[in-house]
């Protein structure tokens, strides 16, 4: 069996590294195709170099622009690399303009389309990443859904026949690398001349906090004013966002960091006092390692981690101040992201739905 997986974003690098690694086990013909989204050596080469990825027999090199281009560019260079390919699953990830390209391609050429992180829904319209998830499960021919709220999304909307219960790809990484990264906690706190323990760890990349000035400085003056340091690691689009609306980034208590390869971020988590972040794949991830979250929106895919007190979601500056410094939530040992074996059940939905 010929499986075409397309990547394009840091996340999605992250959810194919252990993919990868089963579809090798059980012998697939696994074709990897980076669309280039996102060019950044550190948000791109170094994730297949450090989780252990095939290197991409096919890349795009697509690069930035308006989503409307973007996605344009990337479904014009499918049409002619999946016709060439010809595969018997074309696997999509999550929710960018990679994942729809690929699935409108694949659909236009009556190739099967499985998307994996099936199901999620933040029922925010405003977001590029909900219309580009929900078309393409509307789309695909076999859905893989991280979680059982994933499968009641599905099934409302009429989608449940064509959906599995797989669990979360991410959890499989994150489960591998836990020991390890336990071992490294205290690695940014030394670079940087902090305490372990004494510090908050922080991402902020998306549209919808970087795009308006306003919206953007209110966060970074919030991070600013947190009662210990702030350790900013910077996207290129903040630092991009920032410049243009002259925001000093590393005022206050923010000290900013460039970005980190998938095992020294979960490392810095783990060493952190708390998490704030508008990332859906770190809010999981602190839930994971028991971080406790504050989320930059008034939404999250991942209810489960809201529900069960270890993240909570900041609309505002005043809501980010009090969430950061809330007390500990009680520990659990719920499991809602499965149990580190979603990417062997993907491979084998992919057989049985063949």
């Amino acid at each position: 069996m010929k499986v075409v997986s397309v990547v394009g974003a840091r996340p999605q690098f992250v959810k194919l590294a252990p993919i990868d690694r089963a579809a090798r086990a059980a012998g697939l013909d696994h074709v990897i195709v980076h669309t280039g989204q996102h060019y950044d050596p550190q948000l791109s080469d170094v994730f297949f170099e450090e989780l252990g990825i095939s290197d991409p027999e096919i890349h795009l090199g697509v690069g930035s622009g308006s989503h409307g281009v973007q996605t344009g560019t990337m479904l014009a260079a499918l049409d002619e690399v999946l016709e060439a390919q010809r595969p018997d699953w074309v696997l999509v990830y999550g929710d960018t303009n990679s994942t729809l390209a690929a699935a409108v391609s694949a659909v236009k050429l009556h190739i099967p389309v499985a998307h994996l992180e099936a199901g999620l829904r933040s029922f925010n319209r405003r977001m590029p990443e909900e219309h580009n998830r929900v078309l393409t499960d509307h789309a695909a021919d076999l859905l893989l859904a991280p979680t059982d709220v994933a499968m009641r999304h599905l099934s409302a909307e009429g989608l449940g026949e064509r959906a599995v219960l797989v669990g979360d790809v991410m959890t499989d990484v994150l489960l591998g690398a836990r020991r390890a990264a336990h071992e490294r906690r205290g690695d940014l706190a030394r670079d940087l001349g902090l305490a372990l323990g004494g510090y908050y760890l922080a991402t902020i990349h998306r549209a919808e906090n970087t795009d308006d000035p306003a919206r953007l400085r209110s966060i970074v003056d919030a991070l600013a004013r947190l009662d210990m340091p702030v350790v900013l690691v910077a996207h290129p689009r903040l630092i991009a966002r920032a410049d243009a609306a002259d925001i000093r980034l590393d005022a206050g208590s923010i000290r900013l960091s460039t970005p980190l390869p998938y095992s020294g971020l979960i490392a810095a988590a783990l060493g952190s006092a708390g998490v704030v972040t508008d990332s859906g794949g770190l809010q999981k991830e602190a839930f994971l390692l028991r971080v406790p979250c504050t989320t930059v929106r008034t939404e999250t895919e991942w209810v489960e981690t809201v529900e069960l007190g270890w993240n909570v979601l900041a609309a505002d500056s005043a809501e980010i101040a009090a969430a950061v410094t809330r007390p500990a939530p009680l520990d659990t040992d719920a499991t809602p992201y499965g149990d580190g074996r979603a990417a062997e059940r993907t491979i084998s939905a992919l057989f049985a739905a063949r």
